[in-house]
């Protein structure tokens, strides 16, 4: 029987993602960063903050975000584990409306403002179209999400960023897949007088064959492809039933299967 692995897309086995919250004027900076070495995130919004001093102003968020994802972190950031869950769920739906709005596209991610969140709001969340939410604190790991309600990051840029990167570019059996999360504020590389931390890191980082740069939901996304193809018992043929392509390791060789098409393995 073949021996079958879920890919990247173009076959790769390592995945870089970032993560930003609040949607403050510092994005502008951290973007031209990431975009000048190919990197890909995701930036968490506040809707109902976007006219205050120092946010990104929403005529700016289309152009300014694009290639990247923009994602929900609640319409005025409360401490949600503590509200009545009717205001969480108002919450969270109508950031994503009003984000949707704004960039014309869906808003499927999140990241739970001040790291609030209970058990409640995970079984909340599918319900209200998020696919995902980021927790706070660092995994200091390379794992894919068990749960994706409880994403946790594999490091905040002030935690061991670059000692981490050079673990994750050692990385070479492919009989994994390999994930590295990076979050936190762009304001941050202000106060702590930092900014060269982060571009040296892109700088290390972008432009590597081996690796996947992509966003949050991009990620989950492929790992949900993955799991609707359809292969036949003993592993001789797949069905592919998504719109877009999918990639597998066929006995350690990559292969694309094209979306909606039937490929012999």
């Amino acid at each position: 029987m073949n021996k079958i692995y879920c890919c990247y897309p173009g076959g790769k086995h390592k995945a870089l993602t970032m993560s930003y919250d609040d949607g403050r004027t510092q994005d502008r900076r951290l973007i031209s960063i990431f975009n000048e070495y190919g990197i890909r995130g995701t930036f968490h919004l506040n809707s109902g903050r976007l006219q205050e001093e120092n946010r990104i102003h929403p005529d700016e968020i289309p152009e300014l975000y694009k290639g990247h994802e923009i994602a929900c972190h609640t319409v005025t950031h409360p401490t949600i584990a503590r509200c009545p869950l009717p205001e969480t769920a108002a919450e969270v739906l109508e950031d994503r409306m009003a984000l949707e709005r704004i960039a014309g596209t869906p808003v499927r991610g999140m990241s739970y403002p001040n790291g609030s969140y209970s058990d409640e709001i995970v079984r909340l969340l599918p319900g209200l179209g998020i696919r995902y939410s980021r927790i706070t604190g660092n995994s200091d790991g390379f794992l894919l999400p068990a749960d994706p309600y409880r994403w946790m990051a594999t490091c905040h840029h002030n935690h061991d960023l670059m000692e981490l990167g050079d673990q994750f570019l050692g990385f070479f059996k492919k009989q994994y897949l390999y994930l590295m999360y990076v979050w936190g504020h762009s304001y941050e590389f202000d106060n702590m007088n930092n900014w060269d931390l982060i571009e040296s890191f892109c700088r290390k980082m972008g432009g590597r064959d081996d690796i996947w740069y992509c966003t949050n939901i991009e990620l989950m996304d492929c790992l949900d492809a993955f799991h609707r193809l359809q292969f036949a018992a003993d592993n001789s043929f797949v069905y592919n039933p998504n719109a877009e392509d999918c990639w597998i390791a066929v006995n350690d060789e990559p292969l694309c299967v094209p979306g909606g098409q039937t490929v012999l393995l």
